[in-house]
C-alpha cells in the first residue's frame, strides 16, 4: 500500500536527498504529521516583517504540499482526503499563526491584574480559531490536487482564497497575510499597484511553493519547470518594481510643513487621568521643541501631528487643556490629534464614545473630526452578541471606556478637510491593515474627493518592543503602494513615518523613542493606479480563471 501511494504522489525511489525528505513528510501519519505541520506553518512566520525571510516561506509551503500529498488516497478527492488535509491546514495555520501574533500576549500584561487570566485566548485561542481559514483553504485545495505542477496552483488558489476570507469575514483580520512576504521589498511590493494585497498572496505561493515539485521523480521538465517559471515570475515583478519606482525623490507639496510628536508614552499606570498635566505637558513640549537651527518649534511647522487616543481624558470636555493648546498654537497652524470623543446624549440614552481624530486651530477652534469606523473587537467594543453575557460576568473591553467605543457610520465615513492639506484618507490604529478600505466610496449623494495623503494615527505601546508595531507599520506602508498616496503615520511609542507614494520612508523616528519628526510631504501620483481603480476585481478574475482551468485539466485527467 505503501509504495502504491508513493508512486501514485509521482516521488517514485527516494534516491535524492530531498526526495527523501519529501517522503517521509508525506508519509507522516497521527500527531507526528500535526507536529510536522505546526513545525512547517510557525517556519513560515519568519518571512513576515521584521525578519523578511522568504527562504523559510519556501520551506514552510513545500513542507504542505508534501503533507497534502500524503493525505491523497486515489486519484479522485474522496472525503476522507478533503479532511485530512483540511485538519493538516488547522495544524498548519495554527502554527504560523501563533508564531507570528505572540506578541498580542503582551497587550494582557498591561493591566495584568484584569486580563492576565485571558492572555491564553489572545495568545492561542485566536489563533485556533483563524486556523480555521486555513483548514478551508488546505481542503479546497485539496478538492482541486492533480498529480504535478497543477497542484501547486491548487494550493495557491486554496490559500490566497482563505486569506481573502480572513481579511473580510467576521470584521476581517487580514495581519500577516501570505502576500507580506512579498509586500517588505521596495521593488517587489510595486506589484501592489496593479493586483493589490490578495493579487501579492496568489503570486508568493505559487513562487513559494514551486519548489516542491524538485522532490518528484519524473521528468526534469516536471521537477524544474515550475522552479524556472517562479524565477521569472519572481523577476518580472522585480522588474516592473525597478522601473516603476523613480530615481529621484517624489516632489513635495508646497507650503506643507509637517511636525510628528512620538511622546513614547508606556500603557501604564502613568497613563491616567490623574497624570493629565503632566502628559499635555510633554505634548506641549515636544509640539514647540527646537529639532535643528531651521527648526525652533510651532513657528516654524504648518501641521503638528499628535497620535491616537493622545489623552487619558476627554479634552473636548477640559476648558484649561484647550486653553492652553490654543495659547500654544498661533493663528494658521493646526494640531492634528487623535483623542476619544463623547457624543451629548439625547434625553435619557447612554452618551456614546468615539475613537476620533480632531482637528484644531487658533482659539482654539474646532475643525473636521474622523471617527474611526473599523474598531478591534474585544480591544475597543465587545460584540453585540456577547456584550451582555461577558458584561454580566465583569469582563469588558481593554479601553477603560464606559461601553466601549461606538463605531463610526460606514455610509458618511469622508475623506477630512484640514486647511493646509490636501483632502486626506484618515485611519486610525489598525485600520491602516485593509486593502481597499483607505479610500471611501462614492455615494448617490456624495462623490468623495480624491484624497491627496493617508493619514494613519496609532497608539502601539501595548505591544512593546515586539514584532508586532513594526509588522504594522510594514501593513500600512503597502497601503500607500496601493492607492498611490503618501502616507503621513504618527505612533505613540513609534515607528513614526511619512512615507511616499511608492513605499519609500523619507522619515521616521524608531521604535521606543521620545522624539519630534519633521518632515515635508510627498505629492500623490498623477493618476489612480491600477489597484485603486478596481481593487481586488483582477484578483478575482485571476483567481476564477485558475480555478475553471486548474478543474477542467482535473477532470479530463481523472
Amino acid at each position: 500500500m505503501t509504495s502504491s501511494v508513493v508512486g501514485r504522489a509521482g516521488y517514485g525511489a527516494a534516491t535524492r536527498p530531498l526526495a527523501a525528505l519529501a517522503q517521509w513528510v508525506m508519509l507522516t501519519a497521527g500527531w507526528r504529521r500535526i507536529a510536522v505541520a505546526m513545525a512547517a506553518g510557525a517556519a513560515g512566520a519568519l518571512a513576515m516583517p521584521p525578519f523578511g525571510l522568504f527562504p523559510a516561506l519556501v520551506v514552510s509551503l513545500c513542507v504542505a504540499v508534501w503533507l497534502i500529498d500524503g493525505a491523497a488516497t486515489g486519484r479522485r478527492a474522496t472525503r476522507g482526503a478533503v479532511l485530512a488535509s483540511a485538519v493538516i491546514g488547522w495544524a498548519w495555520g495554527f502554527g504560523y499563526l501563533t508564531a507570528g501574533l505572540w506578541w498580542l500576549g503582551s497587550a494582557f500584561l498591561v493591566e495584568a491584574e484584569e486580563f492576565l487570566w485571558a492572555l491564553p485566548l489572545g495568545v492561542v485561542g485566536l489563533p485556533a480559531v483563524l486556523a480555521l481559514f486555513y483548514a478551508l483553504g488546505f481542503g479546497l485545495a485539496r478538492l482541486l490536487w492533480s498529480r504535478g505542477a497543477l497542484r501547486i496552483v491548487a494550493l495557491a488558489l486554496g490559500l490566497s482564497a482563505s486569506e481573502w476570507l480572513r481579511g473580510h469575514l467576521f470584521t476581517g483580520f487580514p495581519w500577516n497575510t501570505l502576500g507580506m512576504a512579498l509586500g517588505q521589498n521596495l521593488w517587489l511590493m510595486q506589484g501592489a499597484s496593479l493586483v493589490g494585497l490578495y493579487g501579492l498572496t496568489l503570486l508568493a505561493i505559487l513562487i513559494a511553493a514551486a519548489p516542491a515539485t524538485l522532490a518528484v521523480a519524473d521528468s526534469a521538465r516536471g521537477r524544474f519547470g515550475p522552479l524556472v517559471l517562479a524565477g521569472l515570475a519572481l523577476a518580472a515583478l522585480a522588474g516592473f518594481g525597478a522601473a516603476r519606482v523613480p530615481a529621484a525623490a517624489d516632489p513635495i507639496v508646497a507650503g506643507v510643513r509637517l511636525r510628528l510628536v512620538q511622546p513614547n508614552l508606556n500603557q501604564d499606570a502613568k497613563f491616567r487621568p490623574e497624570n493629565r498635566q503632566d502628559i499635555l505637558d510633554r505634548y506641549l513640549e515636544l509640539s514647540d521643541r527646537a529639532a535643528a537651527p531651521d527648526r525652533t518649534g510651532i513657528a516654524d511647522v504648518t501641521h503638528v501631528i499628535w497620535p491616537e487616543s493622545a489623552f487619558p481624558f476627554l479634552i473636548q470636555r477640559d476648558p484649561e487643556a484647550l486653553a492652553r493648546i490654543a495659547a500654544a498654537f498661533p493663528p494658521g497652524k493646526q494640531l492634528i490629534t487623535g483623542a476619544a470623543r463623547a457624543e451629548v446624549p439625547v434625553g435619557d440614552a447612554r452618551p456614546r464614545f468615539f475613537n476620533s481624530i480632531l482637528t484644531m486651530s487658533a482659539g482654539p477652534k474646532l475643525g473636521d473630526i474622523y471617527d474611526k469606523v473599523h474598531l478591534v473587537p474585544f480591544g475597543e467594543y465587545l460584540p453585540g452578541p456577547l456584550d451582555a453575557t461577558l458584561r454580566a460576568l465583569h469582563i469588558r473591553q481593554f479601553v477603560s471606556i464606559p461601553g466601549g467605543f461606538t463605531a463610526g457610520d460606514r455610509a458618511t465615513q469622508r475623506i477630512m478637510t484640514i486647511p493646509g492639506l490636501p483632502p486626506v484618507a484618515a485611519t486610525i490604529c489598525y485600520e491602516a491593515i485593509f486593502p481597499g478600505a483607505i479610500v471611501p466610496g462614492a455615494t448617490p449623494n456624495w462623490p468623495p474627493p480624491v484624497p491627496g495623503l493617508i493619514l494613519n494615527l496609532t497608539n502601539d505601546a501595548w505591544f512593546g518592543d515586539t514584532p508586532g508595531p513594526r509588522q504594522h507599520l510594514a501593513q500600512a506602508r503597502l497601503r500607500a503602494v496601493e492607492e498611490g498616496l503618501p502616507l503621513v503615520r504618527d505612533a505613540n511609542t513609534g515607528i513614526s513615518a511619512v512615507i511616499d507614494a511608492h513605499g519609500r520612508i523619507t522619515a521616521s523616528l524608531p521604535l521606543g523613542v521620545e522624539g519630534v519628526l519633521d518632515a515635508n510631504l510627498p505629492t500623490r501620483l498623477s493618476g489612480r493606479t491600477l489597484y485603486a481603480s478596481l481593487g481586488d476585481l483582477p484578483f478575482g478574475l485571476v483567481w476564477i480563471g485558475g480555478f475553471l482551468t486548474t478543474l477542467a485539466v482535473r477532470r479530463r485527467s481523472a
